[in-house]
């Protein structure tokens, strides 16, 4: 496994409840801002709302994605509206912004998010200017992870190889395309909703409790 990650020269990152902790919650409050806006929508109850968005989620990669397909919802208002919550909870992090930063070579996020928000998030943890780019839900043509496009058009956006890069991801079904296509994969197993869902450990070459602990593992092997 050693050699798998010395051969790496890019370092991808998944965004929510992966470079901070679920136990902060954000995405609840992201959650919590889905079924309003689904109540308010279809006009039913939050609890009909909230079934209509995992069922979304589990099956279409995302909330948005469902909305944007069965009901032409708005990607940017949509957007807007659920990513405006409170992210005081996120706090500076820099023993982690020392881990990303002595990787070598080129760090990216990809993220189901948009860039403006998760530039909010990695400046609340310090991040902000570790990383070369974004590769959001708009620069994927609102095709979420785990369809296939979105790591295509990620790559292409990055100018990056996959053999030559890795990608750190808490949704385990979203390693499995990235596996497919040579990146090099880091499960970052920390209890999210859903982490767990559609897990296979052959579509995965290291799993960590935290994104510091997969970070010490990797650096211990250079």
């Amino acid at each position: 496994m050693d050699t798998l990650f010395q051969s790496r020269r890019n370092w991808i990152f998944d965004l929510d409840n992966t470079l901070y902790h679920p136990r902060l919650a954000i995405f609840d409050k992201i959650d919590a801002k889905m079924g309003e806006f689904i109540a308010n929508l279809l006009n039913v109850d939050l609890p009909q709302a909230r079934i209509v968005q995992k069922d979304y989620f589990r099956n279409h990669g995302t909330t948005l994605a469902g909305l944007m397909r069965f009901h032409d919802v708005e990607p940017h208002h949509f957007l807007d509206f659920v990513h405006d919550v409170d992210l005081s909870a996120i706090k500076p992090q820099p023993e982690l912004a020392a881990q990303i930063e002595a990787l070598p070579g080129e760090k990216y996020i990809f993220t189901n998010a948009d860039a403006p928000y998760a530039q909010k998030v990695l400046a609340r943890l310090g991040l902000d200017g570790l990383f070369t780019d974004v590769h959001d839900i708009h620069t994927t043509g609102y095709q979420p992870k785990p369809e296939t496009s979105a790591y295509t058009s990620m790559l292409d956006s990055f100018g990056i190889a996959p053999e030559e890069s890795a990608f750190f991801e808490d949704m385990a079904r979203n390693l499995k395309p990235a596996n497919q296509m040579g990146i090099a994969t880091i499960w970052i197993n920390n209890g999210a909703e859903l982490g767990a869902h559609d897990h296979h450990d052959d579509h995965i070459d290291l799993t960590a409790n935290s994104i510091e602990q997969a970070l010490d593992t990797i650096h211990a092997m250079f």
